[in-house]
């Protein structure tokens, strides 16, 4: 992380992991946006008047794995693909500094609505999901389909800055170095100059870092890390929806 990043972020209130518990945003609106890692700087420092940058013992960034399952023919991947409005994905999210994993199934509703429901479990990464044994009602409970008939697909690496704006009225995460292994084909890919945004709300309202974007003509896009990750590492994948997508951002890939 360049000088000028470290020194941005310094310069920012902080916000505790305590003060952004209530800013959770377990069911709400998401807006995302990709570009280049070398807009971060010029990000930043339009955002510094507006918003808290959270710290944890210290760390502005935080080292993130997540860890997606998904049925032998990937049920939940296609879902996304085939354009389905109702979708959900089942991962494990893991805080590799603090050592905490959560189990979280995620739905999205065909209003644009996501909801998320977690819970903790010890075993991460997962080299099957009988590791997950204690989960099963849980799972039985909440996913789409048996977790007799699911199995790790993907993980993804990534690092990651989160804000919120001055009004606690929604929390920014800046996503960097992101990372892909896929736990089927053993294929990697790293796009390593791509930055996610994502905009959480609690229903559409007016947004001080939409505005932000807005006057550097960056639009919202949908995008999808699992989605990506599997096309990106697995050549069997159905990816014709995504194909235009792959070619706007093939700059970022490296495999």
């Amino acid at each position: 992380m360049n000088t000028r990043i470290n020194e941005l972020l310094t310069e920012m209130p902080p916000v505790t992991l305590d003060e952004i518990t209530n800013l959770r945003l377990m069911e709400r609106m998401d807006s995302k946006y990709v570009v280049s890692a070398l807009f971060l700087p010029r990000l930043l420092e339009e955002m510094k008047p507006l918003f808290r940058v959270q710290v944890i013992s210290g760390a502005y960034i935080a080292a993130y794995r997540t860890q997606y399952m998904d049925t032998h023919a990937l049920d939940m991947f296609l879902m996304h693909h085939n354009g389905k409005l109702n979708r959900q994905k089942v991962r494990i999210r893991s805080y590799v500094e603090s050592g905490l994993s959560f189990l979280e199934i995620k739905n999205k509703n065909n209003k644009g609505r996501t909801s998320k429901w977690r819970i903790p479990v010890h075993s991460s990464p997962l080299l099957s999901m009988s590791d997950l044994a204690d989960a099963q009602p849980f799972l039985n409970a909440n996913a789409m389909f048996r977790s007799e008939d699911m199995s790790p697909a993907l993980s993804s690496h990534f690092r990651r800055m989160t804000f919120v704006n001055r009004k606690a009225t929604e929390r920014i995460t800046v996503d960097i170095r992101l990372s892909f292994l896929n736990h089927r084909t053993g294929r990697r890919a790293s796009p390593e100059q791509l930055m996610i945004l994502e905009l959480k709300q609690d229903g559409r309202q007016c947004s001080d870092f939409r505005n932000i974007l807005h006057r550097a003509r960056i639009k919202p896009v949908s995008f999808s890390k699992y989605c990506m990750g599997t096309v990106l590492t697995d050549p069997h994948a159905k990816y014709n929806r995504f194909k235009s997508k792959l070619n706007t951002l093939s700059v970022f890939f490296r495999y």
